[in-house]
């Protein structure tokens, strides 16, 4: 587990808790997590993709593009539709509201159990 390594977009309101959902997120808290550290590297603007009660699949796609370079993905609560775009990129999805690192450790603690089990 030496190189563990992390990029995690954090949808949240107040880059305090992870407390907003994919879709209406208009901003994206994104850390760097490593075995020693979790450093907070950039905030990301983004549009939200549900406005209104509608979706909008072109600005799904663009989002998810723009956060491709993360591995994770953290927020309160993500649709199904959303789920399946952001994991055929390639980013693990995870719905753990609450303060940003402890959450972030919590996304870490399960990842780490699930490679015992590879």
């Amino acid at each position: 587990m030496a190189d563990m390594k992390y990029r995690i977009a954090v949808a949240s309101s107040d880059g305090i808790v992870v407390n907003n959902h994919f879709g209406k997120a208009r901003a994206f808290y994104i850390y760097d997590v490593n075995e020693e550290s979790l450093k907070l590297q950039e905030v990301r603007k983004l549009p939200p993709v549900c406005e209104m009660g509608d979706h909008d699949e072109k600005r799904l796609s663009e989002n998810v593009e723009r956060l491709s370079d993360c591995t994770h993905l953290l927020a309160s609560r993500v649709g199904n539709g959303a789920r399946a775009v952001l994991e055929r990129k390639g980013i693990s999805v995870y719905e753990i509201p609450g303060i940003i690192p402890e959450s972030i450790d919590k996304l870490v603690k399960y990842e780490q159990v699930n490679e015992l089990f590879k």
